[in-house]
Order: structure tokens, then sequence, then C-alpha cells
């Protein structure tokens, strides 16, 4: 239930606050900013949920599972005492969907983790922001997040006006699209909220027929223990048999969902400049042969994942997942490597992997 508006306090917004903090948030670099009472919890988002654990949705994912943790921070009251808005910002980290110029193997990696690692670039942009808005009255207090609690940041922005849901379930911003990062600052300045967006769909399943594992349930509901991205990136054990040729050439992630909506396709069209360098395709991929990560050791995984996000998956989830792209290319060259790893590699998981990808080259041939 919504509370009650709080009695004005010495932090209300002054005159001028919000284009001030919308002003910063741009020079930063952010394409949306949005607005939302941070006074006023999401028990409706909270209710999905539940129901998303008690279904046994999160899969591996653990600290998903943790509701009691998750309930306290439902509103910005538990990360920010006194809190009052929720700045709610996205910034694009792809510009165009077609990258021709990434090395073979890149391609097989989500946009989002094919350069460096965006959480220390992410954090300092929202400090900056935290910095500008603490000016803004007298004791204003305002805190930056960029993962470090469980808030439910899909809810808060739409909840803010930054996008609407889609029926793959991430944000899409109007012009923008939803190839973006989110990130909050929380505040005690009470400023003005932004209405939510219509959701905009309407007929469209583009997202829903080009997911390669059937991962979603209905519009708006995915599965991610069927998701490619869970699979390729959270899930440590073998993955079941009917869903391998779905990860098709994944390496790490999955766009495919996402680069079949209009509007990114749209976003392409209009959305200008230059995506920032963090964000290009990290050189290092362009000697790596999808074969060779089966045979990366230790040291050469450490200085793969240096400043990266797919040190997430594993080195041996990594391999496990070169494995399936190599069967379902039915790649007869790897067959080598393949074989060596099936019966050498410290891994059962990646043995088993590579086994099933000989076996689907040698049924093909």
């Amino acid at each position: 239930m919504d509370r009650a508006p709080l009695p004005p306090t010495s932090s209300d917004a002054p005159l001028g606050a919000r284009e001030r903090i919308v002003a910063e948030a741009l020079r930063l670099g952010f394409e949306a900013v949005g607005f939302a009472r941070a006074d006023r919890p999401l028990d409706a988002d909270f209710e999905r949920y539940e129901a998303f654990v008690a279904a046994g949705k999160h899969g591996e994912m653990g600290w998903l599972a943790s509701l009691p943790e998750a309930r306290r921070r439902l509103d910005g009251e538990h990360v920010l005492p006194g809190a009052r808005t929720v700045v709610c910002l996205a910034r694009r980290y792809a510009r165009a969907v077609e990258e021709p110029d990434v090395a073979a193997t890149a391609q097989g990696i989500a946009r989002y983790a094919r350069g460096r690692d965006y959480h220390n670039g992410m954090r300092k942009k929202l400090r900056k922001l935290a910095a500008l808005t603490r000016t803004l009255g007298d004791d204003v207090r305002a805190r930056p997040l960029c993962d470090e609690e469980p808030v439910l940041e899909r809810a808060w922005a739409a909840r803010a006006g930054l996008g609407f849901v889609g029926k793959n379930g991430l944000l899409i911003v109007p012009g923008v699209g939803s190839f973006v990062l989110l990130g909050e600052v929380v505040t005690t300045l009470a400023i003005e909220p932004d209405p939510p967006i219509p959701e905009r769909c309407g007929a469209c399943t583009r997202c829903l027929d080009a997911c390669p594992t059937s991962a979603f349930d209905a519009p708006f509901v995915l599965d991610p223990r069927r998701c490619v991205a869970y699979l390729t990136i959270e899930h440590r054990g073998a993955v079941d048999e009917p869903l391998r040729a779905g990860v098709g050439e994944h390496l790490f992630g999955c766009d495919d969902c996402q680069t079949v909506c209009p509007f990114n396709a749209t976003r392409s069209r209009r959305v200008g400049g230059a995506v920032d360098p963090r964000f290009a395709a990290d050189p290092r991929w362009a000697g790596v042969e999808v074969a060779d990560l089966l045979a990366l050791d230790d040291d050469g995984f450490v200085r793969l994942r240096e400043g990266s996000a797919i040190g997430r998956a594993t080195r041996a989830g990594l391999a496990r997942n070169a494995a399936f792209v190599l069967g379902n290319r039915g790649d007869e060259a790897a067959e080598p490597a393949l074989e060596r790893a099936r019966t050498a590699h410290d891994s059962a998981i990646v043995r088993d992997a590579a086994g099933w990808a000989l076996e689907r080259i040698r049924r093909r041939r």
C-alpha cells in the first residue's frame, strides 16, 4: 500500500534542482533521466518477484532467493534513511545493431561484455551526479547505486518513466532502445516524479519468436533456466542436452531478443554520437579462436578476464560454452582440440560438452 506523502522538509527541492540534475546527467553521458518517489515501495513488483522465486526460476542464482534481504530493500528508506526520490538513469552501450568489425570470437559475446567491465565507469559518473545533488539544498544526502544493493532497478526505472518493460522483460527507452545500463541516485531531495510510460509493444512478438531456447513462458515472463544468457554465464553445471543446440554460437550471454526489437532498429538511426570506447570490443579477442578456449589454463583465463565481465562464466564455463559453439558450427577443424578436451580437460562438464560436440560434428559429416 502506498504511504501517505511525507510532510515538507528542508530537503524539498529548490527551484531548478531537477533541471540541474538532468543537465549534469546528460553531461556525464547518460542518455535518459527519470525521477520516482522513493517513499512508495514496489509491492506489486515484489509480489511478482516472490512468485518467480517460488517457482524456482532463479535456478542456481541462490542470492535471488534471499527474500528477507530483498524485501528489506524494496523502498528507498532502507537504501538511504529519509529518501524521497530515486533518480533513475540509462546509459547505452551499443550504438548500432550490426558491428561488422568485431573479431569473430567476440561476436559470440553479449554486447555489454565485449569491452571493459562497465561498473567502474558507471560508478564514477553516478558518484559525480550524487555529489552535485548534495549541493542542491541544506543537509541533502544522496547515494549512488550501481549493483551495490539488491534493488529492483528495472521496476524503479519503469516507475520513473525512464522507459517501459518490453515483452522480453527488458527496459526499453524510447529513442534509445534496450541496449542500456541502469543506475540510480537515491536522495533525500524531494523532486516531482515523472509519470510511467505505457507499454508500447502492441502485437509484436519478435523478441519471443527469436529466443533460441523458447525461454519465454508468456509475454513478459522469462524462465531464466532456459535462457542462453543464464546457461552461458550463471549456470555452473552441465547444460541439459535439449538446450545445447539452442546455445548456438553464443559464448557468453545472448542479445537475440534485443537485436530483433524494432525499438533498437529505430534507435540505431535516431541516436547519434560515438559510444564510450570502454564498450568497444576488446582487442584481446582479435587473436583468440573459439577452440583456444578449450585449452585455456588458469593464467590464460586471468589474462583474458582482467577488466572484463567474462570472468563471471568461470574458466570451465567458458570452455564448456566453446565446445557447444564448435559443435553447433559443425567445425571439423576443431575435432583435435575437442578430442583433447574430451579426454584430458580437468572439468567433467567440459569433457561432457566436448564429447557432445564431437558427436554432433560427426553426425553431420
